[in-house]
């Protein structure tokens, strides 16, 4: 048998591909079955509408056209098409080359001939489409789009939104448009419309007006041209006159509207004129510089290869700033908006449907295809996954496993193991002198009781905030001794932060704990701050907090995540978390380094090199099984971290362990960024499912082994599952065991006395990627890898 050709089947399903590498086929070990069976049963429903075949339907029929002689207008060639409704019928889809029809034509090869036979159009049949086909599955979308777009909603962006029904939050200068993401896939058992809904969030003055405003404000200093820069350079604008979005990629400061371009027909326009016949737009400000938008890799495939200039007075900014994000006013006036509970998003998504099945431009497009939505939330059953015992200094914490939150049960009680702090550094300006001695005070007060014994710092009063000042001081002060650096700042400047973490990881590796003066100002708190920063302290001089059990020995499970460099365009940062213990608490932590938006780590096998050193050390055995949790991929990218991640660490355990070592591997791709919901049925009610719910059938894809995990508790609006794919396993772990693993994870987060939404080793992996990308720019020291110096 043909190597190349070879498939593995199971009574349930194809499972995970084989690999060439090397000239090596890699294979994995399969299950026949890829669905779990612990946990309790718990009924719920999905945002998923089944699509319905009509009695009526058989196929959708592919036809070429071709028109003699040749014509490059697509609506041209509408046009001339369409006038032959009587053959062809009134419902089709035609994109300039190919036809789709819902029924086959008399003749395989039909030709008109149009305008006394000067224009002949030959239409041939070419495929039939049964439901299975890809190809079926494409077409639907685009009846679909239309199908929105008849209901009178505004494709912006990849979604569609309803302007007419967006709401003003005046007092941020912002409004909310609501909308739905939707697409219609083939999922486990049948083609399904998923929707959720969508909020598009738009500023509701110019870029102009934005522009003004940095120009009128001149606290700080600096340069107004870099300010501008800044502010809208990455940014997405909206042009209100056609709903379209553009990413800005520089600013033309010598262009102004008055300037001309060249249209497809070669004629020469101004700006002005442009926007005055085409949309009856005035532009008022003549003197305004144009914002610049480069063409896309998909643009430049289609011959567009000139820059795209847009007016800052006709766009409006989209999203939200990392200044306004931090914002808790601004933020909890858009959270009215787009945190939706669980009984208001059924009825919305019921309503949509509603509105869409009951539309006569709907009902007849459909009727004619032969398809039909259903008019109810696709209903499932999931299982809800046994809670966790955690235990914390071999005590066990209670917690009720609905909400997932043992802060309580955790005061007094001694951490699962301590590092004394005996000579450490607190750094502070005078201002700030009187709070950071409160704040030692209170470490000092609350580190015994969790078994931790802090002695009296080395305390260095500034007589200034200069960035320069605080590493002075670091310089003078720091010797090998030191175990850990206090630095209190007055506020969060960006530049003082990033300089002293430069300092301490790579320069003079220490770990540091920065504390803005802001946070312990409320003398009532002080207690409750302190004792999260000495949690966080212990963890950083690599200490653990709490366990929960995991009955694999011999076990190294991995995080890996990607952040693209704020310094440098086009460069990524890459962290990669290996744990070292049987508890799976603590880590030894790597950085890569990628180009160009890759989201791809090809220095995994120098990460992996040192990790498996250090298992070797801490253990005396290098481990049996290696299970890697990859985060910040997208569907789109999986052959890619299939074909290119894999055979990395493939390639990376031989040289690490040595030729004869032979671990079983498994991958296993995390996405957060999904629109799947699940909703819990209790009678005529829904409510969030409760954290452990696990979902592997239904809304799976056939051709994957995948299944989603609700694994935190939310307080506001729905909770979002997390979707887990495993793409590579040679583990041999049987689908619960996966499932309760990845769960297990999610509990073991020390920055939270709760479960979180991804497994912990890929959060430590953001976080550890998210300071290189934004603070260090260089990779961390070697010297800190064994402890969590990045929370």
């Amino acid at each position: 048998m043909n190597s190349q050709n070879l498939k593995i089947v199971c009574t349930s399903r194809l499972l995970l591909q084989y690999k060439e590498v090397n000239n090596i086929v890699h294979t994995v070990n399969f299950l026949c079955s890829i669905s779990g069976s612990a946990g309790k049963p718990i009924a719920l429903l999905a945002n998923f509408f089944p699509l319905e075949q009509q009695p009526t339907f058989v196929a959708l029929y592919q036809y070429q056209v071709d028109f003699n002689p040749s014509i490059d207008s697509r609506k041209l060639k509408a046009a001339l098409l369409f006038t032959h409704d009587e053959m062809l019928g009134k419902v089709k889809a035609f994109d300039g080359g190919i036809l789709y029809l819902p029924k086959k034509l008399q003749e395989k090869v039909c030709k008109r001939n149009f305008d006394d036979t000067k224009i002949q159009i030959t239409i041939t049949l070419t495929n039939e489409l049964p439901q299975t086909s890809p190809q079926f599955l494409q077409v639907v979308n685009i009846i679909f789009r239309r199908l929105l777009a008849a209901i009178e909603m505004k494709e912006i962006g990849r979604h569609y939104f309803n302007p007419s029904l967006k709401v003003d939050i005046p007092r941020h200068k912002l409004s909310v448009m609501p909308g739905f993401a939707t697409s219609i896939l083939q999922y486990e058992n049948a083609i399904l419309l998923g929707a959720d809904i969508a909020h598009k969030i738009i500023r509701t003055d110019s870029v102009l007006d934005i522009m003004y405003s940095l120009y009128n404000d001149q606290r700080g200093g600096g340069s107004f041209y870099d300010k501008v820069f800044k502010a809208l350079v990455g940014s997405i604008v909206l042009t209100r006159y056609n709903n379209k979005t553009y990413r800005v990629d520089d600013i033309d400061w010598e262009k102004r509207p008055t300037h001309k371009f060249k249209l497809h027909n070669g004629d020469e326009i101004s700006y002005v004129d442009y926007y005055k016949k085409n949309y009856e737009i005035t532009v008022n400000d003549l003197d305004q510089p144009l914002l610049v938008s480069k063409p896309k890799k998909k643009d430049l495939n289609r011959g567009m290869k000139d820059n795209i200039y847009l007016l800052p007075e006709l766009c409006t900014l989209t999203g939200l700033s990392d200044d306004v994000r931090a914002d808790f006013s601004v933020m909890k006036d858009v959270a009215t908006h787009t945190r939706i509970a669980p009984e208001g998003r059924c009825k919305k998504l019921t309503d949509f449907i509603r509105v869409m099945n009951s539309n006569p431009k709907v009902q007849t497009e459909m009727n004619g295809w032969g398809l039909r939505f259903s008019q109810n939330l696709l209903e499932l059953q999931g299982r809800v996954l046994p809670p966790e015992a955690i235990s914390q200094g071999q005590v066990p914490l209670s917690y009720r496993p609905e909400d997932c939150d043992w802060s309580r049960d955790m005061r007094g009680k001694r951490l699962q193991s301590v590092v004394n702090l005996t000579d450490w550094i607190a750094i502070a300006t005078k201002r700030d002198g009187g709070s950071a001695g409160d704040l030692v005070d209170t470490l000092i007060r609350v580190g015994g009781p969790m078994g931790m014994r802090i002695n009296q710092p080395m305390v260095c009063e500034l007589q200034n905030d200069r960035n320069e000042t605080f590493l002075e001081t670091l310089r003078k002060n720091l010797t090998e001794r030191i175990q850990m650096v206090l630095i209190v700042v007055p506020n969060n400047k960006k530049d003082r932060y990033d300089a002293i973490k430069k300092f301490c990881c790579v320069e003079h590796p220490v770990p540091s704990q920065v504390v803005v003066a802001r946070t312990l100002s409320k003398k009532q708190m002080l207690m409750s701050v302190a004792t999260k920063i000495c949690i966080q302290m212990n963890c950083k001089l690599g200490g653990e907090v709490w366990t929960v059990e995991i009955p694999l020995t011999k076990l190294m499970v991995i995080g890996i995540d990607t952040y693209h460099d704020s310094s440098q365009k086009g460069k990524s940062v890459g962290g990669v978390i290996a744990s070292l213990n049987t508890n799976l608490t603590r880590f030894y932590s790597t950085v890569t380094h990628q180009t160009q938006h890759q989201e791809l780590i090809d220095g995994l096998v120098a990460s992996l090199n040192g990790a498996l050193r250090k298992y070797h050390e801490v253990n005396g055995v290098l481990p049996e099984k290696i299970i890697v949790y990859r985060d910040g991929v997208g569907d789109g990218q999986l052959p890619t971290v299939f074909g290119h991640e894999v055979p990395q660490l493939l390639e990376a355990l031989k040289k690490g362990g040595g030729s004869n070592y032979n671990p079983k591997l498994a991958v296993i791709v995390v996405k957060k960024r999904i629109n799947a919901r699940f909703f819990a049925k209790n009678n005529s009610n829904v409510s969030n499912p409760v954290p452990g719910t696990c979902v592997d059938n239904e809304v799976t894809k056939p051709e994957w082994y995948d299944f989603f995990l609700v694994s935190q508790s939310v307080r506001q609006g729905t909770v979002t599952p997390t979707h887990y794919n495993v793409i590579w396993d040679q583990t041999g772990l049987k689908p619960d065991h996966m499932q309760r693993l990845s769960y297990k994870l999610t509990h073991l987060y020390y920055n939270w006395p709760g479960t979180i939404r991804v497994p912990a080793p890929c959060q430590y992996a953001h976080k550890l990627a998210f300071l290189v990308g934004q603070s260090l720019h260089k990779d961390p020291s070697l010297d800190l890898a064994d402890k969590l110096f990045f929370l």
